[in-house]
């Protein structure tokens, strides 16, 4: 199941995506993806409704984040083998945990605002992770029963915030626009194994990511209990889980960074693609 949002900024409704790909409408039935929705109970519900009967989004309409009212977004960093090392960084021994502040979240295809003054601004196409049910002291073993679904994310970076500025990551991930989520949250009933998913990321037609989830150091459930043992996890939290190799920052011998103008599209097998436009912050 494909579940997502849609309509104008701030005015969001909840929908799903039916075997056809048509949008249709789901607040008759539920008031936000989010919350209770999330569980297996809420999931289940929504499962057993004939998409057919809802009605139809209209054609073309903007869609919003996949998961509305997310209490927290976290982040692993390094967590791709070949990441660290085009980083020049060791492999981590636990996994390297930050936060991406919840007004960053937006739209998979809304602009994506190059900050004032910015000469660093950076993509990372990620596999995102939503909590379905409170989450705390969890063994591996059962970690993905706690996993409500997957999604695409862009973790953009202003790498000079990120790294140079002093103090820790959070200041550099955390501008306004730096979190597309979406197109639409897909259950975990569909993804069999997150850690057999295809990623990828062009900036205007030029392809800098080409990744695979099992190159990941953390699995997702090795990341989602090690979370649970430092906070509770919530429904409608999102896990950004790190990046392949292929970020500007690693580009060699010159690094290549975002500047107004242009365009990335972004995806991961089975999860639906991004694509923003890249404008100078107001």
């Amino acid at each position: 199941m494909k579940l997502l949002r849609y309509g104008p900024k701030g005015q969001e409704k909840p929908g799903l995506i039916d075997a056809e790909g048509i949008v249709r409408d789901l607040s008759s039935v539920v008031d936000e993806i989010a919350g209770d929705v999330l569980s297996d109970a809420g999931l289940a519900r929504l499962r057993a409704l004939d998409p057919s009967t809802l009605p139809r989004a209209p054609e073309g309409v903007r869609l919003g984040a996949c998961v509305g009212r997310v209490g927290k977004m976290v982040c692993i960093g390094l967590n791709y083998a070949d990441h660290a090392a085009e980083s020049n960084l060791p492999i981590p021994s636990e996994p390297v945990v930050f936060n991406k502040w919840t007004s960053a979240i937006v739209g998979p295809n809304d602009d994506v605002h190059i900050p004032r003054g910015s000469r660093k601004t950076d993509w990372e196409v990620e596999l995102g992770v939503v909590i379905g049910k409170p989450c705390k002291y969890v063994e591996a073993a059962d970690a993905l029963g706690y996993v409500a679904g997957y999604c695409v994310v862009n973790d953009v970076s202003e790498r000079e915030w990120q790294i140079e500025r002093g103090g820790q990551w959070d200041k550099g991930k955390g501008f306004d626009t730096f979190g597309p989520l979406g197109p639409w949250l897909v259950t975990r009933d569909e993804v069999p194994d997150p850690q057999q998913l295809d990623l990828w990321l062009e900036v205007d037609g030029h392809r800098y990511q080409n990744g695979n989830t099992r190159t990941m150091i953390f699995s997702v459930a090795e990341i989602v209990a090690y979370l649970s043992q430092c906070m509770s996890l919530q429904p409608g939290d999102v896990i950004s889980t790190g990046t392949p190799p292929g970020v500007g920052l690693g580009i060699k011998p010159t690094p290549v960074y975002l500047k107004a103008g242009q365009t990335m599209r972004l995806g991961i097998a089975g999860l639906g693609e991004q694509r923003q436009r890249t404008v100078a912050a107001e």
